[in-house]
């Protein structure tokens, strides 16, 4: 957690979450560096930030593409909530962290996909990702850890009408 997040009175930290879908209907899905497991892009709001702000600096450190190279296409309504499970509870440095409230953003790449890139380039960081590669839309729902499945199945029922709206102008 850095100095500039914004954890609201509850607990939450707010949060963008990144769907791409491909022009042939997949989801971008990415394995975190050094770990087994699998997730779509998201990450904090700073302080002072607006969504929007953070889906598109997020964009280019998580996966290196710039507004340029996507379509928004949707966003879901309302913050989506998961409560962490319990290790993984942040009660150091700052406020008690008990999960994060997500509004998520689908996005279609319109560049080719070889802009897609997870060195994280000018993060100074290791990247989030090490891996990654398309799934069918509601892969990510059974195979994401299990504390975020709910949001995730939400998000994409949320998202789903203007995934469809997408592929079928892309066919």
């Amino acid at each position: 957690m850095t100095r500039d997040e914004a954890i609201d009175s509850d607990g939450y930290r707010p949060n963008v979450g990144i769907v791409i879908c491909s022009r042939e209907g997949g989801l971008l899905w990415a394995r975190r560096t050094g770990r087994s497991g699998w997730q779509f892009p998201q990450g904090g709001i700073r302080r002072g930030e607006s969504p929007r702000q953070a889906l598109f600096r997020e964009l280019q450190e998580e996966v290196g593409l710039a507004e340029s190279d996507v379509r928004l296409l949707s966003r879901t309504g309302d913050w989506l909530r998961y409560r962490l499970p319990e290790k993984f509870v942040r009660r150091k440095d700052g406020p008690t962290v008990i999960g994060q409230k997500q509004l998520w953003f689908l996005l279609g790449l319109e560049a080719d996909e070889d802009r897609i890139a997870l060195d994280g380039e000018g993060r100074g960081e290791q990247p989030e990702f090490d891996a990654w590669r398309w799934v069918d839309y509601w892969y990510p729902v059974q195979h994401v850890i299990p504390f975020k499945r709910e949001v995730y199945r939400l998000a994409l029922q949320e998202l789903e009408e203007a995934f469809n709206g997408y592929r079928l102008k892309k066919s």
